[in-house]
């Protein structure tokens, strides 16, 4: 009988979902079509243990297979349940999930918190592989945000839970995420080390490298300038790949694309153009905007060294358009994952966590508009001395348009730490938000304009006095300041408090720029705050 179709008791079905859970499944389709018959089982049977771990393991197979947000909006019900009952190992695991979402989406942070959590929550009921993999997957995390020292020391800790639990295999596996993640951070030489390992231990347990090991072996490689050395490792990989019964849309794709570098790095360019043509047309076949892009991208290294400058300059044109789509199309995916996330959260009060995630600033970390619209009637109809100052870079244009959107991006992250350290020093119960654009607005609570007024011209003088030289290359970044107390708005309401303080804002940008407004308005200042374009 195939054992797929085979009707399974409680016992026997409990030992097939832990199989599921604890092995590292490269074939994720068919994983999940696994998983929906392990909950129609369970169902059956009526074990709502067993339903909610065949729905986990779903929603981890979906993730894995590239639909992101669905995983994203089945989880929080899975978690909801776990915590409720109590299913401490059930909740480590959507821990562990939610981590790799939230690198999906490009969220350090948020994913290094999910794995700690699923780290902490480890207890005498997690198995042997949950102790090394969340580890394992926590010290991805912190290498992901930027902490490689504190990520070796959970590879180190993983890496000896192998051998304390026995686990060798895993142990290959712990050492490929090692490897790479020294790799990403540019660590070469300790990547290499590291696969070296690798390879060792292979060769005492006669482990047979399967393609995902040997691709990251054959990128250090490269890396190390070990061209030859690498497009063996690459031709070993995609004849393993080969062999297997699987084909994912992107692998082979991806090996070959790597196998090409190595052969430009070796100057073998003609076995480089074969390598890199056959990837565009997978690519180009499966519609794989992430890799085409890069396969754009190598064409022009590789018409670069055979010293085709005018064609390199054709195909360095053809990356950069298809650059710029892939990132509309990565934003809007990401759109949808986080609006899948908030709408599962915002059903449940308790998602604090998600509802953290919507009231920020992806950019600059800073409160967005939506905690304004949550925070600021309140203070407003308590606190008669709260005051509110609206920030509008100078210029701003000009640095988007003399050096690029970029460097904007970076001007705009540096001003905003700039101005939520110098608030909390004068207004420590107050916050800064990012309206949008160049516009900040800063939360002064207790703080009667005319001492706010004070207080905001000197942050406004620690923005200018900053050394924007390493970012901006000589061009000045100065703010203009429009400053309004609530006992100076014509009305107790939001609307006509940011009303004041943006007629301000409009009387210093007019007034000189790189200065501060605060008071009533004069009967020139008639704008709406609604209506206001934003200043240059």
């Amino acid at each position: 009988m195939d054992p797929d179709r085979e009707v399974l008791d409680a016992e026997r079905l409990d030992a097939a979902l832990l199989e599921l859970e604890d092995d590292i499944h490269w074939d994720a389709v068919p994983m999940l079509e696994r998983a929906e018959r392990y909950e129609r089982q369970a169902r059956l049977l009526g074990d709502d243990m067993l339903v909610a771990r065949a729905r986990l393991s779903q929603a981890n197979m979906r993730m894995r297979s590239g639909d992101v947000a669905e995983a994203a909006q089945r989880i929080w019900h899975i978690h909801q349940w776990a915590v409720d009952h109590d299913a401490r190992k059930l909740t480590a695991r959507t821990h562990l999930i939610w981590s790799a979402i939230h690198r999906h989406l490009g969220d350090a942070a948020q994913s290094l918190e999910h794995a700690v959590l699923s780290v902490e929550l480890l207890d005498e009921t997690a198995t042997a592989h949950m102790q090394i993999w969340h580890r394992a997957k926590l010290a991805d995390a912190l290498a992901f945000a930027g902490s490689m020292d504190a990520a070796r020391e959970r590879f180190d800790q993983a890496e000896r839970l192998t051998t304390e639990l026995d686990r060798p295999f895993l142990k290959l596996y712990v050492l490929n995420n090692y490897a790479y993640s020294e790799h990403a951070v540019g660590n070469y030489e300790h990547a290499q080390q590291v696969a070296q390992r690798l390879r060792a231990l292979a060769d005492t347990h006669e482990f047979e490298l399967d393609a995902t090991v040997l691709d990251t072996i054959g990128a250090i490689e490269m890396s190390n300038g070990q061209y030859a050395a690498a497009e063996q490792t690459m031709l070993q990989c995609i004849e393993k790949y080969s062999l297997i019964r699987r084909d994912d849309a992107d692998a082979m794709p991806e090996y070959l694309l790597n196998l090409a570098r190595a052969q430009r790095g070796l100057g073998a360019f003609e076995r480089a153009q074969h390598s890199l043509d056959e990837s565009r047309r997978l690519c180009a076949d499966r519609e794989l905007g992430h890799f085409l892009v890069q396969t754009f991208q190598e064409q022009a290294e590789l018409h670069a060294a055979r010293g085709e400058f005018a064609e390199a300059y054709e195909a360095h044109k053809s990356f950069f358009a298809s650059y710029i789509g892939l990132r509309s199309r990565q934003r809007e995916a990401q759109a949808r994952t986080r609006q899948a996330l908030f709408e599962t959260a915002e059903a449940r009060q308790e998602a604090e966590t998600f509802r953290e995630q919507a009231r920020r600033d992806p950019l600059t970390g800073l409160r967005n508009r939506r905690y304004i619209d949550e925070q600021l009637s309140r203070l407003i109809s308590t606190d008669p001395d709260l005051t509110v100052a609206l920030v509008d870079l100078d210029h701003f244009k000009r640095i988007n348009d003399q050096l690029s959107h970029d460097v904007g991006d970076q001007v705009l992250v540096q001003v905003a730490k700039i101005l939520e350290t110098e608030l909390a020093a004068v207004a420590p119960d107050g916050f800064v938000a990012r309206m949008g654009g160049e516009e900040f607005l800063m939360v002064l609570p207790g703080c009667p304009s005319s001492r706010a007024g004070r207080e905001v011209d000197s942050i406004r003088r620690a923005v200018g006095a900053y050394d924007w030289g390493g970012i901006t290359r000589g061009l000045p970044v100065t703010i203009s300041i429009g400053v309004a107390g609530a006992r100076e708005a014509e009305k107790l309401t939001q609307p006509s408090l940011l009303s004041t303080a943006d007629r301000n804002l409009y009387a210093a940008k007019h007034g000189g720029r790189d200065r501060v407004v605060c008071g009533v308005p004069g009967p020139d200042r008639t704008r709406s705050y609604r209506d206001r374009a934003s200043a240059a």
